[in-house]
């Protein structure tokens, strides 16, 4: 990778952060904008001036709101899933960056520095103003065209360097008026389906905290089940919205929760059910509550551990809730993506049951 474009992503990084930080205003989209009549629409772009500030906002960029996350937002705890399969999310893509004053003002400025040698500077220079071996193709940066298009460019999420892929989308900048597709060499140019692999990337979801009986401080009896069960206000979908301001695209993904898998953590258990998955019931709750005249039944959700922990030592108890993951963009795009888990381990007692003999 060249010096200067590791120079704009060191750039970058730090205002991409500050944007994703910030909540999206809604907005309705008229028909023929990138969506259909109602569709949710990101806010107007902010207005770019000459001084080439406010970046993203004035040249598009990604906003992502995550602000209905239920770990993270109110302070809870949580975190990311873990897809199920190879999927992962978009490594790079690429997306309206500058209008022609901030990459006037972007590359002048790392020119000035010197740091890329006089030749590439030259090259650089010499395809931007005149048109490089396309004369004619770009002239000034586009100056005569502000306002009717912007140039994209290349981004690679924070931390994602190094990331399989991540270097596919080097080749910019380009030019691209509004209204048209970017050209098709571009693979990687942003879509409604990038942006929910985006929104994806950024769902939390709350720790599988779940009802046990005995419960979790104390310990576990050996031939005896224990039952598991989640209430149905513990687990709601969870959705995150990514939008490209400027191009009016937008994809909302969301996260349903549809199961609770249980690992004993050792092969001296027995699950209930044997798969030891428990589906959500039609109220949205897992499993059913334990109650004392329910002590001699099976229960729907649960395990029943067969041998106790040796001395000083506990099962690492698993609970996993799996997500099933939906999306739907503009110009009537959706679709699932693949389910994620999100799991909770508990360290548990199992003790013999002790009885007297007389």
């Amino acid at each position: 990778m060249s010096a200067v474009k590791s120079l704009l992503r060191v750039t970058l990084t730090s205002l991409w952060l500050l944007l994703l930080a910030a909540p999206t205003a809604r907005a309705d989209i008229t028909p023929g904008d990138g969506g259909s009549e109602g569709d949710p629409a990101p806010p107007p772009p902010a207005e770019g001036g000459a001084d080439g500030q406010n970046l993203h906002a004035a040249a598009g960029g990604i906003v992502v709101d995550d602000s209905a996350n239920r770990a993270g937002a109110g302070g809870g705890s949580g975190g990311a899933l873990d897809p199920v399969g190879d999927w992962s999310p978009p490594p790079c893509w690429y997306v309206p960056m500058y209008t022609p004053q901030q990459l006037k003002k972007e590359r002048e400025h790392t020119w000035s520095l010197g740091s890329t040698g006089h030749e590439f500077d030259s090259m650089q220079r010499d395809k931007y103003v005149n048109g490089g071996d396309k004369p004619g193709t770009y002239k000034n940066f586009n100056m005569a065209k502000s306002g009717e298009g912007y140039w994209w460019d290349g981004y690679v999420p924070d931390g994602g360097e190094g990331v399989p892929g991540a270097l596919e989308c080097d080749d910019g900048p380009f030019w691209v008026d509004t209204g048209d597709p970017p050209p098709a060499e571009y693979e990687n140019a942003v879509t409604p389906e990038i942006l929910a692999g985006i929104a994806y990337d950024r769902i939390r979801v709350p720790d599988t905290e779940i009802n046990l009986k005995p419960d979790a401080q104390n310990a576990q009896k050996v031939n005896l089940p224990t039952w598991a069960w989640l209430d149905n206000a513990t687990f709601e979908p969870v959705s995150v919205t990514a939008e490209v301001p400027v191009l009016r695209l937008w994809a909302r993904t969301t996260a349903t929760p549809v199961s609770l898998t249980l690992d004993p953590g050792t092969d001296d258990a027995e699950l209930h059910p044997s798969t030891g998955t428990c589906p959500l019931n039609d109220d949205g709750s897992i499993g059913t509550p334990y109650t004392p005249d329910s002590s001699e039944e099976t229960p729907p959700c649960g395990l029943t551990y067969l041998r106790a922990t040796p001395d000083d030592a506990t099962y690492p108890f698993r609970a996993t809730i799996t997500w099933e993951i939906s999306w739907e963009g503009s110009g009537g795009t959706g679709g699932d993506l693949p389910d994620g888990t999100f799991g909770t381990t508990t360290e548990l007692e199992v003790d013999e049951i002790q009885s007297v003999v007389r």
